[in-house]
C-alpha cells in the first residue's frame, strides 16, 4: 500500500537547454518542493552543469516525483545532484519516481546523479525514460547504487529496490535495464549478485564512438585495478556499457571518471 505523499502533490522538475548568442541556456525552467535548480555552472560557453538542489534529508515514504529533461538541438549539459541520495526507512509504503529525456540531434547529455544508498526498510520504484532523436543525439548515463549504510550493519537490510531504465533511438528501444532487488527474496550477496562487494556502479555511452581498442584497454584498466569486478560489452545498438562491483562510492566514482577520460595507447 503506498504511503501519502508528504508534499501533498507530485513533486517535480522541469526543464529545457537552448542555444542562444552563442551560449547554453535553461529556456525553460519550473520546480516545486522540495526541489530547487542552482545557478548553472559552465566550464566553457557551450556547456552547462546543472545542479538540483533538495530542501529534504531524502526521499521519504510516500514521495511522488516527476523529473522532465528536454535537451534542445545543438546543446550540451551535464545534470548533477546536491548530495548523495538517501532513501529513507519506510513503515509500510514506497517511494516513487519517473524521469523523461529528451536529446535532440547534435546535442549531448551527460546525466551522472551522485550515488543512491536505501536505508533499512526502504522500497523505492524509478522508472527512467529517454528518448534520442537520431544518431547524432548523445547521451552519457552514469548510476552507483550502494547495498545500504553498511557501517551501520544495514548491508542488503532495504525491501524493495525497483530501477526500469529504458531509451529508444528514433522510436525504436535500444537499450533497457529492469533491476529489481528484494533481499528478503533473494540472497543479494551471491553468485550472480553481488558477490561479497557492496557498490555497483553502471556506464553507458550512447552515440558516443567507442572503438575496439578503447574497449579492450578498458577491461585491461578494470583488471589491474585491485578490489573491483567488472565488464566492457558492446551492446546490439553498437553503444558500449561498463558495469563494476565495488566496495565503496567515492572509489569508483573515481574510477568511472577515469574511464570516461580514457584514450587508447596509439
Amino acid at each position: 500500500m503506498d504511503a501519502e505523499n508528504k508534499f501533498g502533490r507530485i513533486s517535480e522538475v522541469k526543464l529545457e537547454t537552448e542555444y542562444r548568442d552563442g551560449k547554453v541556456i535553461l529556456s525553460d525552467l519550473y520546480f516545486t518542493a522540495p526541489f530547487k535548480i542552482m545557478q548553472p555552472f559552465y566550464p566553457r560557453p557551450d556547456y552547462m552543469q546543472v545542479m538540483v538542489l533538495s530542501a529534504s534529508a531524502g526521499i521519504m515514504e510516500g514521495d511522488v516525483q516527476e523529473f522532465s529533461l528536454h535537451i534542445k538541438e545543438g546543446t550540451q549539459m551535464e545534470y548533477l545532484s546536491q548530495a548523495y541520495e538517501k532513501i529513507h526507512k519506510m513503515k509500510e509504503g514506497k517511494a516513487r519516481r519517473h524521469t523523461k529525456i529528451q536529446v535532440e540531434k547534435n546535442a549531448f547529455l551527460k546525466y551522472a546523479p551522485l550515488p543512491t544508498i536505501p536505508f533499512k526498510d526502504s522500497a523505492f520504484e524509478n522508472d527512467l525514460e529517454v528518448d534520442l532523436e537520431d544518431d547524432t543525439s548523445h547521451f552519457l548515463f552514469q548510476e552507483i547504487l550502494s547495498c545500504g549504510r553498511a557501517a551501520c550493519k544495514e548491508r542488503f537490510a532495504y525491501r524493495m529496490y525497483h530501477n526500469q531504465v529504458s531509451v529508444r533511438k528514433k522510436g525504436q528501444l535500444i537499450y533497457r535495464d529492469n533491476t529489481r532487488y528484494e533481499p528478503l527474496d533473494f540472497y543479494m550477496e551471491g553468485l550472480g549478485m553481488y558477490e561479497g562487494y557492496t557498490h555497483l556502479a553502471n556506464l553507458v555511452f550512447f552515440n558516443i564512438e567507442k572503438s575496439e581498442k578503447w574497449i579492450t584497454e578498458v577491461r585491461e584498466l578494470i583488471d589491474r585495478i585491485s578490489d573491483i569486478e567488472g565488464g566492457v560489452t558492446r551492446i546490439t545498438s553498437g553503444d558500449v556499457a561498463v558495469r563494476i562491483l565495488g566496495k565503496g562510492a567515492e572509489s569508483l566514482l573515481k574510477i568511472l571518471d577515469k574511464i570516461q577520460k580514457f584514450s587508447p595507447t596509439p
